[in-house]
């Protein structure tokens, strides 16, 4: 029996993502041992779903010292599975103090915010311009450093091995909404803040346009928190006669999944839900406004990135300080057209 490996996942799902070619690397590496991925809830369907993955465990789910009580009750669980080794990807100083005290004998993990005493091998984080931009790489590079790879993969895709199965079981959800046309997929929304989001108005264009001429039925995603956007692009939408669902809030992660999958297109901001669909070989067209695309575009066979060059951008802001220009300047017709071009 191989060892009993433990991998503290990114916490949001974009990120997640974007650790599977890590997680591909070290299974190759090691290929008989136990790998149990320890997960946030709302990105913990994303490993049960990767067959590379044996076991999936959740991380407490609040972030900060209020928590200390979850916290010290996940490293007891955690003492009981005996790990030999644990790889830590997110950043944050709460993730080391877990499993520094679950025990773990080995823990190895990048050596920033003030947490490298926690870790018994504290890995130095990557200068601007050691490694290639995208945000993969640094969590490839943590596993490079670490001696378990010998050079850094020219990535071309990230792609979820499983993707046909979860497509066939969604093609069986659709039915189940009594859906069995086309769907264009929508994603309006973006974690990180207002900044990374086009405007409900050219979601609305866009996707009617795609509608009309594919004969589809538009699906809105999101999260909880999007649900006001969901209902004012479901709004404009419903005027202009184009039959459509909102899904905002309304589905576990392992549901998103699925119905995604069936997707003949996804229109995205910068979000998670684009580097899900890009792994799921949906295509996809990106609109990028603060973020960079060259660090956190996604990286699938199938996909698109919208950027129009603006001097204060890439400025990753939460919040446009002026007036939004790199997101006002991008058209609807340039992305409804450059999704009809995907489907080519």
């Amino acid at each position: 029996m191989g060892p009993r490996l433990l991998l503290r996942a990114p916490n949001w799902l974009g990120d997640a993502v974007m650790s599977l070619p890590a997680i591909a690397a070290i299974r190759q590496q090691f290929p008989s041992a136990h790998l149990t991925v320890l997960a946030r809830p709302a990105v913990a369907e994303l490993y049960l779903r990767d067959p590379t993955v044996d076991a999936v465990l959740t991380a407490p789910s609040r972030i900060g010292w209020s928590n200390w009580r979850a916290i010290w009750q996940k490293a007891k669980e955690l003492r009981q599975h005996a790990y030999q080794c644990a790889v830590l990807f997110p950043n944050s100083f709460e993730s080391a103090l877990l499993l520094w005290l679950a025990a773990i004998p080995e823990r190895l993990g990048y050596r920033r915010d003030g947490r490298g005493w926690m870790l018994t091998r504290a890995i130095p984080t990557p200068r601007p311009g050691e490694i290639p931009p995208h945000q993969a790489y640094y969590y490839l590079e943590l596993i490079r450093r670490a001696g378990w790879i010998a050079h850094l993969p020219q990535l071309q895709a990230i792609e979820l091995t499983n993707a046909e199965e979860i497509r066939q079981a969604g093609y069986r959800r659709w039915q189940e909404h009594h859906l069995d046309g086309p769907i264009v997929g929508v994603s309006p929304g973006a974690a990180y803040g207002s900044a990374k989001r086009w405007s409900i108005e050219g979601f609305a264009k866009a996707s009617a346009r795609l509608a009309r001429n594919l004969g589809a039925t538009v699906a809105i995603f999101g999260s909880a928190s999007d649900a006001p956007l969901g209902e004012r692009l479901l709004g404009q939408l419903s005027k202009e006669g184009i039959p459509t669902r909102n899904y905002c809030g309304r589905t576990s992660l392992g549901e998103f999944m699925e119905l995604l999958a069936c997707c003949r297109v996804l229109l995205s901001n910068d979000s998670g839900a684009m580097h899900l669909a890009a792994a799921l070989g949906v295509p996809t067209v990106a609109v990028f406004g603060p973020t960079d695309p060259k660090v956190t575009g996604p990286l699938g066979r199938r996909c698109h990135v919208i950027q129009h060059p603006v001097s204060c951008a890439p400025c990753k802001h939460r919040e446009c300080p002026i007036d939004h220009r790199c997101m006002r300047a991008i058209q609807a017709d340039e992305v409804a057209e450059a999704a009809l071009q995907l489907l080519k």
